[in-house]
């Protein structure tokens, strides 16, 4: 008589929860009804954004802009994207903006104290709204 214990491998396989298809089509359901909530909330925003870079900028130089003005910019991002224009300097009074056309997203304000001096790249358009 031995000591010996033998024991015989077996195989691992993953577990399957047994409600795995009335578990996704559930979240489906919800997660549409989500997105579709999310999608209707940006369009219904539209316009113009600004990047957290640009909202600092306007804040330390004092800029803010009229309902007018962002009709004009909106515009004007809106004629360099029908244009092809990806990255744009937008000219808006005594103010220049880089606008990503592609993200409808203000990236950076500079004033007209600013402007002297300074060179803008990465662009490739400009519009004087």
């Amino acid at each position: 008589m031995t000591d010996r214990i033998t024991i015989m491998p077996q195989p691992i396989a993953p577990t399957r929860p047994q409600n795995i298809a009335r578990n996704n089509q559930t979240t489906t359901t919800k997660d549409v009804g989500r997105f579709d909530q999310l999608l209707q909330n940006k369009i219904a925003q539209g316009g113009v954004k600004f990047s957290k870079h640009a909202t600092d900028r306007m804040q330390s130089r004092g800029i803010n802009f009229s309902s007018n003005q962002m009709q004009r910019l909106e515009s004007a991002v809106s004629q360099v994207s029908a244009k092809g224009g990806r990255e744009s300097l937008v000219m808006l009074d005594n103010t220049a903006l880089v606008v990503s056309v592609k993200n409808d997203t203000v990236v950076t304000v500079v004033d007209k104290e600013q402007l002297k001096n300074n060179v803008f790249t990465n662009i490739d358009s400009a519009v004087i709204a």
